[in-house]
Parts: C-alpha cells; structure tokens; sequence
C-alpha cells in the first residue's frame, strides 16, 4: 500500500512576509526577479575571504550576471576587471560600457559570429576561445580579413569531455600553428564543474590539476613565457574554493556563485546564500485541484498526498526555477506545466489569496534573469533600486 505523504505547507517564513510587503508598497504586480543586496555581498564577501592569501585572480561571469547594475556591484566588490563572456551581444556590451576590460571568451564562437563582433568592436581585441586547430586556422583568416590582430586562449579538456585540446601534444601543435600565423597566444581555459558531481570528487579534480599542469608546461616552452604572464584560467562557481587550495591557474571564473541558484547547491558553495528569487503574483486559488478528465480520483490523489489539494495558479511560469515560499507548494505533474498560468499544488496550510505572491528559486540565473526585465533590489525592508537586464540574447 503506497504510504500517506506528510504536509509540508505552511505560510511564507517572516523572510518572505517582509519581502510581499516590499513589493506591494514598490507596486510590482508582474513577475519580477528579485536580488537580495545583503545576501548579494555577503557572497561577495565569501568569495574574497575564500580567496584571501592566494594569488588568484577572479574573472567575472557575466552571462550568470547579466545587468550591469549587478555586474558593476560584483566587480567593485571582488574586485576586477577581467571578464569573460558566451555571446556576441554580450561581448560588444562589454567592450562598449568597459573600455580596457579584459575579456575572455567562455566557449568558442562560430568564426562568422566572430567576424560580426569584430566588425562591431574594432581593434579593441578579446582572448577568443580556440578549441580545436581547424577553428584556430578559421580565426586566422578572419584576422587577416580584418587586419585586427588576433589573441587566441586555448580551451583544454581537464575532464569535462566537452571539447578542446585534450592532450599536451595537440595543444603543442596549436601553439606552433598559432605562432606561424602571428597570433597572440594569451593562456588557457580549463573549465571543470563536473569535479563535485563525480563519485570521488577529489580523485577528479588531482585528475584536473595533473592534465593543466601538462598543458601549461607546453605554452611555458613553446612560448618561453613566464606562466604568471599568461591567462590561465580555470575553476568556475562549483569549484573555485577548490582552486583556492591549490591549482595550476592563476585566474578562477565565478558567476552564479553570486547569486547561488538551486543547480548550485552543492558542499563546495555552502558558505554562499541564495540571494536571487523570482516573485509572481497569485492569480486564482481553488480549494479544490481537480484534473480534467480525472475529477472522480481527485480525493484519491489528495488523501495519499495531502500537499496536492489546493490549486495555485500563478501569473506565468514554466521557468527553470523551483517553488520556494509558502513552503509546500510544488508542480502538478497531471495537469502539466504552464508558460500562461502555471498550477501550483499546496495543502490546506497554504494560506494563499489572489494577489498574494509566490516566491521560486531560479535553477540557474544565465537563461531566467532576462526572462522579467528589471531586477527589483531588495535591502531586507524594501525595494531600492532596479537594474536592467540586458538584451535579450542566447
């Protein structure tokens, strides 16, 4: 016989309550991201006592940061200068607002997208990632198309397996290749967030260290350079306090770990708080969540799962985020998900009215912030301020 669940409802915690009352007196009647600024620096602050004492840099992330009102927080806060970016759009923002940034590409680009951007930003020249010898040889012939000089930061597979140069020799041979062509060579990109995740995460990340290890020793002979000249870039938010113990790098890139979505609840992040949530208006509540089609079972579902009664439908959903504050509330997985106006199931003890809110946790901030437009700037009493999102682009 399947088990009865418990009820896990109940009303917003004293957190939330402060947080509805900020957004109704601001008059936010839409769905809204929303950004703890104390939260915020206090994972600014985690992040420059995690890396007290060591010689690493920190690059900003700024697809997981994507206002300039937060980025310019975050990077005051480290701080930086250096930033490293995933798209076009982005990349011409930056070299836009940032004159003298030093920007890293964070996957390597289609050389026609390049040529776009290259066309949009002039001389002002980035470290485009280079993953494999033919994208190096395309990157090549766009530079001498343009007659913009050309830097290149090598992507190597430090156990991702997502690609990039995976062993020493073929990354030698780039170099040589590179250099031949009169291209700056300026570092590395090691990217490894599988390490937490793996069943021997320290297993993983000795693997880590040994395969940068090799491939820095090539660029230090084949460029006769001191490797503290070089971008050697890895970690990312799951594991830069790995790296703040010992690495081969001498730059981590950090993003989410600012804002810490739910993908990012892990032991190496625990000293960071969640400070991003999404808030949306509660537009109709049944007592009753009846399935169409299966009305008479519905009790059935409601006595085994008592967390599944009520019926919570929301202005918009189907985000990459998960259901927060009251607690309880959670997807009904019969009546499907819903971009318009998504259901959110809760017991009795979800004590929610029309134009009350909901509060969810973004899975990820890369993809949902530029979902709602405005981030509201919550200070534990009220909204201060709002920063806008940057265009839209993937």
């Amino acid at each position: 016989m399947t088990a009865r669940k418990p009820d896990r409802g109940g009303p917003h915690a004293p957190y939330f309550q402060k947080l509805t009352v900020a957004l109704r007196e601001g008059g936010f009647s839409r769905p809204t991201i929303v950004v703890d600024r104390a939260r915020l620096d206090a994972n600014i602050a985690a992040v420059r006592k995690t890396l007290d004492g060591t010689r690493l840099a920190t690059r900003v992330v700024v697809k997981s940061l994507p206002a300039h009102g937060l980025l310019d927080v975050v990077t005051r806060g480290v701080p930086t200068n250096r930033y490293m970016v995933f798209n076009g759009p982005m990349l011409v923002e930056i070299v836009r607002t940032h004159p003298g940034a030093d920007i890293l590409l964070g996957k390597p680009l289609p050389v026609a997208e390049a040529a776009r951007v290259t066309a949009a930003i002039g001389p002002a020249a980035p470290q485009w990632l280079i993953d494999t010898g033919e994208r190096l040889a395309q990157y090549v012939e766009m530079a001498k198309s343009t007659g913009v000089a050309l830097r290149v930061n090598f992507e190597v597979d430090v156990g991702l397996h997502r690609g990039g140069f995976a062993r020493a020799e073929d990354l030698a041979h780039a170099v040589d290749q590179a250099k031949a062509a009169g291209a700056i060579v300026t570092g590395l990109m090691g990217y490894d967030p599988h390490v937490p995740k793996v069943p021997d995460p320290a297993r993983a990340y000795a693997s880590v260290q040994q395969k940068y290890e090799a491939c820095k020793a090539v660029l230090a002979e084949k460029l006769q350079a001191d490797p503290a000249s070089l971008t050697l870039n890895s970690a990312g938010s799951p594991t830069y306090a790995l790296h703040a113990k010992a690495t081969a790098a001498n730059e981590v890139a950090i993003g989410s770990a600012f804002v810490k979505p739910t993908d990012f609840d892990l032991k190496t992040l625990a000293h960071h708080a969640p400070a991003a949530f999404i808030a949306t208006p509660v537009i109709k509540v049944l007592a009753r969540a009846e399935v169409p089609g299966l009305e008479p079972v519905t009790g059935i579902f409601n006595f085994f799962d008592p967390n599944t009664k009520r019926a919570v439908f929301i202005h918009g959903g189907h985000w990459l985020a998960k259901p927060e504050s009251p607690p309880g509330l959670e997807y009904s997985a019969l009546f499907g998900r819903s971009s318009n106006q998504e259901l959110l199931t809760g017991s009795d003890a979800v004590d929610l009215q029309p134009d009350d809110y909901v509060f969810l946790r973004p899975t990820q901030s890369e993809a949902v912030f530029l979902q709602f437009g405005d981030i509201a700037v919550f200070d534990g009493e009220r909204i201060v301020t709002t920063w806008p999102t940057f265009p839209v682009s993937a």
